[in-house]
Formats: structure tokens, sequence, C-alpha cells
């Protein structure tokens, strides 16, 4: 029975750091390039700027805004997943993102500003 106990709880654990605090994802296409290439794999701090539910679209926290340069993960005013650098915060508090291969970039160039809500968390490593 101690093992079946450690097995819950080590998946237990792992799901709780993979929805709150740590995420994992695979960088697909080319827009990052040369600093993320397509298939690396991305490590996601989801606390870099605040406190949200998985399910929740708001932070219930928030602790800190994106700066400039940073790498963030987020959804696109058109629901999309995406990972671009920080350029700008606007005066409405959203972000203005451009990829790094501006030629092969769909970005804030044609979908405006990303609004705080929807960023996800920041790219520690790749």
């Amino acid at each position: 029975m101690n093992g079946t106990k450690a097995i819950i709880l080590s998946l237990t654990s792992a799901l709780v750091l993979k929805l709150f605090v740590l995420d994992f994802m695979i960088a697909q296409g080319h827009s990052m390039e040369p600093a993320i290439e397509n298939g690396a794999v991305l490590v996601i701090n989801r606390l870099r700027y605040g406190f949200r539910l998985p399910w929740r679209q708001n932070y219930l926290i928030s602790w800190a805004k994106p700066k400039n340069g940073e790498v963030l993960v987020f959804y696109t005013p058109t629901g999309e997943l995406a990972v671009k650098r920080c350029i700008e915060m606007t005066e409405w508090g959203g972000f203005i993102v451009e990829g790094d291969n501006a030629h092969s970039s769909y970005d804030s160039r044609s979908y405006g500003q990303v609004p705080f809500n929807n960023i996800i968390g920041k790219v520690l490593g790749y």
C-alpha cells in the first residue's frame, strides 16, 4: 500500500506543478528563430506574473508585468497559443509582441496588442 500512496502522491505533485508552476511545450514554427528553433522544448514559468487557476481566464493575483525582451507564452486575440518576445507595454495594459524572425512571424503587427490576462507565462529555457 505504501507504494501505491507514493505513486499517487508523485502523480498529484506532478499535476499540480504542471498546472500552476512550471509547464513544458514544444515550439512549432519559425517565428522565433534563431533564438528558439522549431521543435525546441520550452520550459514555462506560470507564476512569473501572477497566480491563476487553469480554468480561469483572469489572474486572481498579479505581481509583475512582462518586461521588454522577455519571451512570453500567451493566447493571441484570435485564441491561438503563441510564443513571442515582449516589445512594449501599452497604456491600456496590453503588450506588443513580435517574433524574432520578422519575415516569418504572425504577431502584434497582424493582430494588435495582447491583453495581460492572455499571458500564460514566461519562457525560462529552450
